[in-house]
């Protein structure tokens, strides 16, 4: 026997394996991203009420003298005063999340996927403001699927889904090679999903 007649069936059994290995590992990833493609693209309909949590506090003030100011105008708050922000009022905030000091107030920005959040404190009187504001499960579906404020893990994950949805693509395209000659079809297929959006960009997006 032909050292073709082994690699060919090897060959065929690989690109199955890769492919429903990637179709496994995608599986998921793709109904999310298939899904909130529609809530995305139909944004405008889909209705939403913002959830806004306002606390205003003071500061204790053996805390607030010890808040030294940086030499930057954006950096961390000290670790005092974020572990009393959690514990006290359940606000977290990360060491590496920067905020905006100046020599009255320091400001931090703390946006997240479906919604938004700010903290102000005075460095006078140590008055807190903070307002967090919730856009629903929609909202946040949406923001993971644009990876809007999700962090560097949720970053990471993308690109290696991406890269997973390329293998389980082109592998099934190998395949469908494999199988073109038993299936008509299959190339007028492969054709319209090329044709059909090339059509619509160049007639209807402007």
């Amino acid at each position: 026997m032909s050292l073709k007649g082994f690699s060919a069936p090897w060959h065929l059994g690989s690109l199955r394996q890769w492919h429903w290995i990637s179709s496994a590992v995608c599986l998921v990833g793709m109904l999310l991203f298939s899904v909130t493609g529609i809530t995305l693209n139909n944004a405008a309909i889909i209705p939403a009420v913002p959830v806004i949590t306002s606390i205003e506090a003071v500061l204790p003030q053996q805390i607030l003298d010890d808040i030294e100011l940086p030499n930057a105008d954006k950096a961390p708050l000290n670790v005092e005063l974020r572990s009393w922000l959690e514990s006290e009022l359940n606000i977290y905030i990360a060491g590496s999340v920067r905020g905006e000091w100046s020599d009255e107030d320091v400001y931090v920005a703390l946006p997240r996927p479906g919604g938004d959040a700010w903290l102000s404190l005075d460095l006078t009187s140590g008055d807190i403001l903070y307002e967090r504001t919730a856009r629903g499960w929609v909202a946040y579906l949406n923001d993971l699927h644009k990876g809007r404020d999700t962090g560097a893990a949720w970053s990471w994950f993308i690109d290696v889904f991406a890269i997973a949805c390329v293998v389980f693509c082109v592998s099934g395209l190998l395949l469908l090679q494999r199988h073109a000659a038993s299936r008509p079809s299959t190339w007028p297929m492969v054709g319209l999903g090329l044709v059909i959006p090339l059509i619509l960009i160049i007639l209807f997006v402007h």
